[in-house]
């Protein structure tokens, strides 16, 4: 799916650029998009070299020289430009394309995202600096094309030109400095005064007056009072991807409707849709700051993509951050939308895209358990119902059921998302459709379509579209169900697990780590119990979008925020969960096939396959007697001569006795 190809990194389609006069960053855009750094001449290459920001100013001669020492080179998306923890071997110019720069803290740990760089930026420039490891890692979000310097061919320039290699220390210094004036800005009103930047603002008028705004940030007055009226839960926008890459989609849709219906110039509209792309891409995040929970129905939220969209449109035209009468938050990138259906419809997105995600994860938990199914098939065990013993069947059935019912919830997640690809863009307010041209809500909901590669619709009623919260409600009760499940599985691997020497010790959980303080030797099961605990978050969580959704009054529902927040964090937690699950856990879940053997061989159970040739009464009798004797079954109906050894050895055949269902 391309939306969701996107969430992982994929490059959007490149914008129509309108060919009128263009700022000089934005001529390099528009080069860098139609040519190659593959196959080039010298000649072409120096002149590539000199469109990269991060080489400006250097001389007629040094790019000569660096156009010698560099080689092209190509990433698609995903790939690793370099390692954290590998040496470092060369730095690269960005040409084409960008590039995330990743902190890992494990290799079961989603990685940090520190920064994001693009075209005219370099990465591994530390290589100037010296030789030691990375610390980081470098993945490409886009197709990237490039130029590479390696070691060898740094010490040659600092052997052939020396005053070459001080002038590129000095633009990696220079580098530095921006990237951390840029950080400054994202930490700016969460407990933080400003540092690194100098104390360098921006004046900015809103509603309410006047404010100084970070000279480096991206967002502008309306996400810093935001920033200053909702330090609730801590946890920012940029901590949910999908939804940054929702509302620029949006944002990018709603652009091309505009210019479409000649509401909006062509010029602007394609620079808008080039940030939301950037955007889209997975860069800028680090300037999405505000909480996910927050007053005002999203507001703060939609202004925080419309501000940052703007700024960053400003950039590629070459004006400073502010200056609205050129690309404006709510005149152009806000045009014809309003907060009520833009969040809305992101938040269907987002939940459409991170839905995918739970699937794959729940999916490859299920087909975990079924390969243990298959494992243990030839294991025979004692079923049981109410925890006392059952009926016999085999371990392998019992994982395969475990496999089973999760498989049915990566349906039932399939059904949800076919009611989250409704939307209700041209709504605006209330539905009405106020400040929209006729056509509107066709033309943004036919560019969103395409732009996320899912088979959008328009909301027939856009009033009732408007508020209600239908969907929501019925996601997180399917996120529940699926939730009580795997806690159930848990509690069955807990359970099962238990001992090693006191408990039923049926099968062997993988030890992760010492168990106790006090009690040498012991081992606890903490990867099922973490997962119970996420499931148990999932099911409160149902709680309050239930209530939130009930709390919505006649034509919007306000508690929106919580909802999407809910439900993002809900899916984020057990697509985690289930990856841990089963990584950790599942893959090497081992069986004790003696002890199921001995509890088989002494439980009463088995007399349950005696009824259709004993009767329930004398059965019962058997079962009583073995009871209060200790004995076996298989001795006592021989003794009593209600059997003989051949029919009992057919009946109590385990074939015969775990059914059809064996696996």
């Amino acid at each position: 799916m391309v939306w969701d190809n996107e969430l992982r990194g994929s490059t959007p389609t490149p914008p129509r650029l309108d060919p009128g006069p263009t700022s000089a960053p934005l001529r390099y855009l528009l080069l860098s998009m139609s040519t190659s750094s593959t196959d080039q001449s010298p000649a072409e290459i120096r002149a590539r070299l000199r469109a990269l920001g991060f080489l400006a100013g250097i001389t007629d001669g040094d790019f000569h020289l660096l156009a010698q020492r560099v080689q092209p080179v190509s990433f698609a998306p995903g790939d690793v430009i370099f390692a954290q923890g590998e040496s470092r071997t060369r730095l690269v110019f960005i040409d084409r394309g960008s590039v995330a720069i990743e902190k890992s803290a494990g290799t079961d740990t989603p990685a940090m995202r520190l920064a994001t760089l693009g075209a005219g930026d370099a990465i591994g420039e530390g290589l100037l600096l010296d030789e030691s490891a990375h610390g980081t890692s470098a993945v490409a979000l886009e197709p990237l094309d490039g130029y590479a310097l390696t070691r060898e061919g740094i010490r040659e320039i600092l052997r052939e030109r020396p005053t070459l290699y001080a002038a590129l220390v000095a633009r990696a210094a220079r580098a530095i400095s921006a990237r951390l004036r840029a950080m400054d800005a994202t930490l700016v009103g969460r407990g933080r005064a400003v540092g690194f930047g100098g104390g360098r603002t921006r004046l900015e008028h809103d509603l309410l007056g006047d404010r100084e705004v970070p000279n480096e940030a991206l967002y502008g007055i309306q996400t810093l009072r935001a920033l200053e009226n909702f330090p609730i839960t801590g946890v920012p926008l940029r901590e949910f991807p999908a939804l940054i890459v929702a509302l620029a989609a949006v944002k990018e849709a709603a652009a091309r409707a505009n210019a479409e219906l000649g509401l909006l110039p062509p010029s602007i509209a394609d620079v808008i849709a080039l940030s939301a792309q950037e955007i889209r891409a997975g860069r800028h995040h680090d300037h999405f700051l505000v909480d996910m929970i927050q007053g005002g129905a999203g507001t703060s939220t939609n202004m925080n993509a419309n501000e940052v969209i703007a700024n960053r449109s400003l950039e590629l035209l070459d004006l400073p951050h502010g200056q609205y009468d050129a690309v404006h938050p709510n005149n152009h990138v806000n045009l014809s939308q309003s907060t009520n259906d833009v969040y809305p419809t992101a938040v269907k997105l987002a939940l459409h895209a991170s839905i995918e995600q739970l699937r794959e994860s729940l999916r490859d938990l299920a087909t975990a358990f079924l390969a243990k199914g298959v494992e243990f098939a030839p294991h025979l065990k004692m079923g049981r119902t109410q925890l006392q013993d059952a009926v016999p069947m085999t371990l392998g059935q019992e994982f395969t059921a475990f496999g089973h019912t999760l498989l049915e919830d990566v349906e039932r997640l399939a059904e949800v998302q076919a009611l989250l690809r409704e939307i209700n863009m041209g709504a605006t307010a209330i539905g009405t459709g106020i400040n929209t041209p006729s056509g509107y809500a066709e033309a943004v909901c036919r560019h969103l379509s395409a732009i996320t590669g899912l088979p959008l619709l328009t909301a027939p009623d856009l009033i009732e579209a408007t508020a209600d919260t239908g969907v929501f409600v019925q996601l997180s009760g399917v996120l529940k169900r699926t939730a009580t499940k795997v806690s159930k599985i848990c509690n069955d691997l807990r359970l099962l697990a238990s001992g090693p020497r006191a408990g039923l010790g049926e099968i062997n959980l993988p030890a992760m780590q010492p168990g106790s303080s006090i009690m040498p030797g012991k081992v606890n099961p903490v990867i099922p119990e973490v997962v119970n605990q996420v499931c148990f978050d999932v099911i409160g969580g149902d709680v309050t979008v239930t209530i939130a959704a009930e709390a919505g009054q006649l034509q919007l529902n306000v508690f929106e925020p919580v909802i999407a927040y809910r439900l993002l964090q809900s899916i984020t937690t057990m697509r985690n969960a289930f990856a841990v699950l089963r990584s950790r856990c599942v893959d090497g879940i081992t069986a004790n096939p003696d002890r199921m053997r001995w509890f088989l061989e002494h439980s009463i159970g088995v007399v349950t396959a005696l009824v259709p040739a004993l009767g329930y009464e004398r059965a019962t009798a058997v079962a009583k007697t073995a009871l209060e004797s200790g004995r076996g079954v298989y001795d006592l109906v021989l003794e009593q001569g209600l059997l003989t050894r051949a029919q009992l050895d057919e009946l109590l055949n385990p074939e015969a006795m775990v059914g059809r269902g064996a696996v």
